[in-house]
């Protein structure tokens, strides 16, 4: 808020303005003097007042003040005004001050609350965050643990089911051949008995021969059909383990990418929620401001009213003080004049008196040369020539009277209509100096207002810049740190299943065979376990043995 300027007195008047109250309070002092020094003017005829001042009493005029007096006690009478608007100024400027200092204040505390209220919003929305993503973590570890309980329980139970399907396989095996053996005795017997050539010992022979090459060839087959079922039971179980295993890694691809994606969505509602925050920090501030300077300018406005006000009172206090004093002196100018009316005439009686002295002195000094006889026509003479001159000097001092009563008047007269005019010339000066000062402090004040803004609107859009800075810095780190992770975790499994792999050769396997895709059903798929299985019910005698062996 613009202060009053330093050269103002009471009112808001500047210096100069004191300083013509007290020339003008004094003006009547000089002209005082001046009336006293200078010879007596003729009162002016629209008074009513006579030319003949003598003709009135000494004490017609004892009631009139002095100028001085009055002179004086309009003086007081102004340094009280003076000191009573000093005062509602002080006291103006203090209570501006107050409800200046007390807006900053609100303001401040208002800005606290809010800033404290933005951090707990936030800090909240972090905690949830925290909890959030514990809770994810939590549910995907289960599901990791849940996926490795599935993988334990689905391979045993294909272990299983394998294991009892090659066992029906085997049973049927056994009762296939255990047929087959029996018919092909039976057939031998009829063959070896319809050759009759033969003797029956060598045909036992032949026949326990043959029964005996059978079993070995049978048995032959059985172990080389239990070690195939083994080997394909092992083959089957490995891939098994190397499909769970790439399903792991699937699964673990997914949960990253979900962890990340929350991730990434909670990064988003962060940085929405601080913008979110500077949007409502930044229209407080418009906000405040805009109190602020309704405030300063309503105070302005109002400091300006008062001492428009008070300066239009003043100049009528000086105008009504200078027509007072112009009627004062008005109305003491008879009694100036009267008085030096009576110097003058003193003054004529002190010559006449000095002539008359002279005059005796002359007509003895006459008489003592003039005859006798002579002496009444000389002492007739000196009396008319005495007569003749008082009554010429008697004019003349009349004369002297009336052009001072008329000087007198007209420089009355001039020097209050010149008084006049200064006085008023100078109280426009000053009411045009007062104006363009107060017009210089709103130029001043409104050229603050708007460097005030322009500064928050450069200190808002600097701090909404390093937001939007800080917020890319910030997402640019998630990025690198989330193309890291799948990075890390995508090696990861590389190297997890090149190690299975190479387990795989270690133990005998083909890599490309565990590789290849299984011809089982594994559980929680879609078929079941009634795939192609190495089948042992075509593996009989007749296809053990080349045709015709026998």
């Amino acid at each position: 808020m613009s202060t009053m300027s330093m050269g103002s007195g009471p009112g808001g008047m500047p210096q100069s303005q004191q300083q013509t109250c007290g020339n003008m309070s004094s003006a009547g002092d000089r002209m005082s003097q001046t009336s006293q020094q200078q010879p007596p003017l003729q009162p002016p005829r629209y008074l009513g007042f006579p030319i003949q001042a003598n003709e009135h009493g000494p004490n017609n005029f004892a009631t009139i003040r002095t100028t001085s007096i009055v002179t004086k006690q309009q003086k007081e009478h102004m340094q009280e005004e003076m000191h009573e608007q000093m005062s509602g100024y002080k006291r103006m400027r203090r209570e501006h001050q107050a409800a200046l200092l007390k807006l900053e204040e609100k303001c401040k505390v208002e800005m606290e609350a809010h800033k404290n209220a933005l951090d707990k919003e936030y800090d909240n929305l972090l905690h949830n965050f925290t909890r959030e993503l514990e809770r994810l973590e939590a549910k995907h570890q289960q599901d990791l643990e849940r996926r490795m309980k599935q993988t334990t329980a689905a391979e045993k139970k294909l272990h299983k089911e394998i294991t009892l399907k090659q066992e029906c396989d085997r049973k049927t095996y056994d009762m296939q051949r255990k047929k087959d053996y029996k018919a092909n005795k039976e057939r031998w017997k009829r063959e070896l008995s319809m050759d009759e050539s033969t003797p029956k010992r060598q045909r036992d022979l032949t026949l326990q021969s043959q029964k005996d090459s059978l079993k070995q060839a049978e048995a032959q087959e059985e172990q080389r059909l239990l070690s195939l079922q083994k080997k394909y039971i092992e083959l089957e179980m490995r891939k098994f383990k190397r499909r769970r295993l790439i399903a792991l890694h699937e699964l673990e691809d997914q949960l990253l990418r979900d962890e990340l994606s929350k991730k990434q969505h909670q990064l988003e509602q962060a940085h929405a929620m601080l913008l979110k925050h500077h949007e409502k920090t930044q229209e407080l501030e418009y906000r405040q401001q805009k109190s602020v300077h309704h405030l300063r300018e309503e105070q302005i406005n109002k400091q300006h009213d008062t001492e428009l006000q008070n300066q239009k009172d003043y100049m009528e206090r000086v105008k009504k003080d200078l027509v007072r004093k112009h009627a004062l002196e008005i109305r003491q100018h008879p009694k100036s004049l009267k008085q030096k009316e009576l110097q003058i005439r003193k003054q004529f009686r002190e010559t006449c008196k000095t002539q008359t002295k002279q005059y005796k002195r002359y007509k003895a000094q006459i008489l003592q040369t003039t005859p006798k006889e002579q002496q009444k026509e000389v002492i007739k003479q000196l009396k008319e020539e005495k007569h003749r001159k008082l009554t010429l000097l008697g004019e003349q001092y009349e004369q002297s009277i009336a052009d001072m009563f008329q000087s007198q008047s007209y420089k009355l007269d001039e020097s209050q209509v010149i008084e006049c005019q200064r006085t008023n010339e100078m109280l426009e000066y000053e009411l045009d100096v007062l104006t363009a000062y107060q017009n210089k402090n709103k130029k001043q004040a409104q050229e603050q207002r708007d460097r005030e803004r322009r500064e928050l609107e450069n200190r808002v859009a600097v701090r909404r810049s390093v937001l939007e800075n800080k917020m890319e810095a910030e997402l640019l780190q998630f990025n690198q740190e989330r193309a890291e992770r799948l990075r890390l975790m995508h090696e990861k499994h590389v190297k997890e299943i090149d190690a299975f792999d190479e387990e795989s050769i270690t133990l005998g396997f083909s890599a490309m065979a565990v590789a290849e895709g299984s011809r089982e059903a594994y559980p929680d798929e879609e078929g079941s376990l009634s795939g192609s299985m190495i089948s042992l019910a075509h593996s009989n005698s007749s296809t053990s043995f080349p045709a015709g062996s026998l």
